[in-house]
């Protein structure tokens, strides 16, 4: 299985809705695309100083499929969330290997 984590640290003024945003639109719209198994949000607890860390996790089958749903659609849904708050957040990706 494979993890794809999002990294997200934004201004604390729009922590809530940007929070808000990610649990009732962007991350429903990301499963709705059937590349994904299972997603969460957490919360970083050792915070930076400037900043409030959020990880958006999204689990699929295989490097493969992530890798066509950043090709065919991861785009799209980026820029939706970069219109929706823009210049107020910093992301770096990352791609894990769920060892059982």
């Amino acid at each position: 299985m494979i993890l794809y984590n999002v990294t997200s640290s934004l201004d604390p003024e729009i922590a809530e809705e940007w929070v808000d945003y990610m649990l009732d639109t962007h991350m429903p719209e990301i499963m709705a695309t059937g590349f994904f198994l299972r997603s969460q949000l957490c919360r970083l607890l050792n915070e930076e100083e400037n900043g409030i860390t959020y990880a958006a996790q999204f689990y699929c089958i295989s490097v493969e499929q992530l890798e066509e749903y950043q090709r065919v659609i991861g785009p799209g849904i980026s820029a939706n969330l970069e219109t929706r708050f823009p210049g107020q957040y910093v992301s770096f990706r990352t791609v894990l290997e769920v060892v059982e």
